[in-house]
């Protein structure tokens, strides 16, 4: 587990359902990662799954307050009375009074990437703590947001983020982002921590994992744990479910150090933000 902000418990790996379409598939997928232990689901209203991972959720058995459920705000809207519309709408999807985390999941519409919309988000975090405030999130974040636009944040906000989600994973470790965001207390979640599936290619990365005697997926997710940041990995099988959360192992020092000077680990992944 690791502790937010606010002293809230977060399981230190969470459930990913980016690209999973809503429906069955995703109903099946959040069903099983709860069977086999998971009690972190990440969704997001823009993943058009928010009443399947619900639904799942609701239908598992498992008490919700044992349940730590993170979605997102869809990244085009911006401003105060949107954004509170937004929460509502989510919240009807998810069929429930609140969430757990619940996040800017982008700075910019994904239309428009690296424009700038600092007013904007400033009038859209006034909501958020709002959300926050009424009880309906426990914790409030941001997603893909890099370091002007967590400062922007930090200086016309009164509630700093708990979180700041983004794509992370060997060879792509955000080092500016992640080293601002953790002197400001803000915990990194890694979206996309097996480059969408482009880092189990990797030579060197399998050479390692077979010397730990894990598969990639397991190794990549564990480099995550050791720099302290939250993985969110993604399956749909229950094979790849149950190995994602068998990550009781370490990694030494020496290999920590190779990982980490790893660049284009995966060099066939586009290097842009999406919508994890």
């Amino acid at each position: 587990m690791e502790s937010i902000r606010n002293g809230i418990e977060i399981p230190q790996v969470g459930f990913g359902t980016w690209q999973i379409p809503g429906g069955q598939t995703a109903y099946d997928a959040v069903a099983n990662a709860l069977k086999t232990g998971y009690r972190h689901i990440d969704t997001a209203q823009a993943y058009a799954n928010e009443s399947s991972v619900g639904k799942a959720i609701k239908d598992s058995g498992i008490a919700r307050e044992d349940i730590f459920l993170t979605t997102k705000l869809p990244a085009r809207i911006k401003g105060y009375q949107a954004a509170l519309d937004a929460f509502d709408k989510t919240l009807e999807n998810l069929d429930m009074t609140y969430v757990d985390l619940y996040l800017i999941h982008a700075p910019w519409p994904w239309d428009a990437i690296g424009t700038e919309h600092d007013k904007e988000n400033v009038e859209t975090w006034r909501a958020m703590e709002e959300i926050l405030k009424s009880g309906r999130a426990k914790a409030i974040g941001v997603s893909n947001f890099d370091v002007h636009d967590m400062r922007n944040i930090l200086e016309h906000g009164t509630v700093t983020p708990a979180v700041n989600q983004i794509q992370y994973y060997i060879g792509f470790t955000e080092p500016k982002i992640a080293d601002f965001a953790k002197s400001n207390d803000i915990l990194i979640e890694a979206y996309s921590p097996l480059a969408t599936g482009d880092l189990l290619d990797n030579d060197e990365v399998k050479e390692l994992a077979a010397k730990y005697k894990v598969s990639v997926a397991q190794l990549a997710l564990r480099f995550c744990i050791e720099n302290g940041a939250l993985p969110l990995p993604k399956a749909t099988t229950q094979a790849h479910i149950e190995a994602n959360a068998q990550l009781d192992f370490t990694i030494d020092n020496a290999d920590m150090k190779r990982l980490n000077k790893m660049v284009d680990a995966a060099p066939s992944h586009f290097h842009n933000p999406t919508q994890g």
